[in-house]
């Protein structure tokens, strides 16, 4: 991993189409080391969260074209590799298992990488019964966080008031205002090295299962809600 890494950081400073092709098989090669990673992790995390039994790789991984259709930025290439583990995969809009490798960040820097569990830009009638599940479940969730050690909520994106239909006066009001419904545990070059980088990923992933189990619970009601 950390091989891809200097990859995404020289894809960072050079992101244009020659410089790729003149590396693509190098990229080729550490596609594969993020494909059998990805598979890992799918297998590591059924483990604990047999919601996500079944996957591929391909579900979870992303290409690094960018869609630059609608982007100012016309670079063409991401600058980032993730693998998303996720019930149904990572485009069907369930809570899951995040690993965040980023190449725009400074070499060494600690909160270069990124480990994420929880809903990212849920749908809108999801995150209203994300927040009807803290409104009546707030002790169990406060629970599942602080079992979480390690992690912190994402606490980035909040509203200013509490959302319209739920109570001003809840203990759970602060948790009823996120816009993003996540942990993070932030890290640097220094957590890739060793192999056994998957084992410890997954033992981080392990203490946020209950976390993400309990949202999906939430995105389960409301998909059956939609129906």
């Amino acid at each position: 991993m950390k091989a891809v890494v200097e990859f995404l950081r020289q894809l960072h400073a050079h992101n244009e189409r020659a410089w790729f092709e003149a590396h693509r098989a190098e990229w080729l090669q550490l596609q594969e080391r993020v494909r059998s990673f990805a598979e890992g992790l799918i297998e590591g995390i059924a483990s604990f969260d047999p919601s996500v039994e079944g996957l591929t790789a391909k579900d979870c991984t992303y290409r690094i074209y960018r869609d630059v259709r609608f982007s100012r930025d016309k670079s063409p290439y991401k600058t980032w590799q993730g693998i998303y583990v996720a019930p149904h995969g990572k485009k069907a809009g369930y809570a899951g298992y995040y690993f965040h490798l980023e190449g725009a960040a400074e070499e060494g820097l600690v909160g270069s990488h990124m480990l994420f569990s929880g809903l990212h830009m849920p749908h809108p009638t999801v995150l209203r019964s994300v927040r009807e599940e803290i409104l009546d479940n707030g002790a169990e969730f406060v629970g599942n966080i602080r079992r979480a050690e390690g992690f912190a909520l994402d606490e980035s994106q909040r509203l200013r008031r509490t959302p319209a239909g739920f109570p001003a006066d809840s203990p759970y009001d602060e948790l009823l205002r996120l816009k993003e419904v996540a942990l993070c545990r932030p890290f640097g070059d220094d957590f890739l090295a060793g192999d056994d980088l998957l084992e410890r990923t997954l033992a981080e992933f392990r203490k946020t299962a209950p976390f993400v189990q309990q949202l999906n619970r939430a995105v389960q009601y409301a998909y059956e809600e939609m129906i």
